[in-house]
């Protein structure tokens, strides 16, 4: 149980789902030693318009998050692969820029600075990808980052599951998540046949 998670958040519409991820900490808590989130500038920006707080404010309030940190934070030790060694990665929601940038090797900030090295590392990365359409540029660099073992995560919940609400179409998303990352939870109902 010496593993950590990284919650890299970025400046696409659905912040919700890397909030709603990061909340599950008695699940992760049980597989991940540790929880470091990471936030762009973008995602603070998309945070205010989405849920009128900042990520400070908002993940500020969960104890089992062990840093949280904006894209600026380069004396991070989360900078340094020496200390992404089973590690974890999950890019909720996932940005087109951030998924461009990671495909062809950009590390302008600390995101992508860590799930690069996490690339390098050959470590479990999950991209939940929030955009639509997608052009062919788009599926491209998504190809090029399943190349290199991503999982590409589209959030896209299935009505199956046959939802009342919002919040269960967030949850089957974030269980699809937890699935990909082996964390055992009840989120949502898994399809039975008939």
């Amino acid at each position: 149980m010496n593993r950590k998670l990284v919650v890299g958040l970025t400046g696409a519409s659905g912040l919700i789902y890397g909030f709603k991820l990061v909340e599950q900490c008695d699940l992760l808590k049980k597989y991940y030693s540790e929880i470091h989130v990471i936030y762009t500038n973008g995602a603070n920006r998309v945070s205010l318009i989405e849920n009128n707080e900042s990520i400070e404010n908002i993940l500020g309030r969960l104890k089992c998050i062990d840093s949280l940190s904006n894209e600026d934070n380069w004396s991070s030790p989360l900078a340094s692969s020496s200390n992404l060694l089973s590690t974890d990665g999950v890019l909720i929601p996932a940005s087109l820029n951030t998924i461009a940038k990671l495909a062809n090797g950009i590390q302008d900030n600390l995101v992508l600075r860590v799930f690069s090295s996490l690339i390098r590392l050959k470590n479990k990365i999950v991209i939940v990808v929030r955009e639509t359409p997608l052009s062919t540029i788009d599926l491209y660099n998504l190809y090029k980052l399943s190349r290199q073992g991503a999982i590409i995560l589209p959030a896209s919940p299935g009505f199956y599951v046959k939802p009342s609400n919002v919040n269960e179409l967030i949850y089957f998303i974030v269980g699809k998540v937890l699935d990909v990352l082996g964390v055992e939870h009840s989120l949502y109902s898994r399809w039975k046949s008939s």
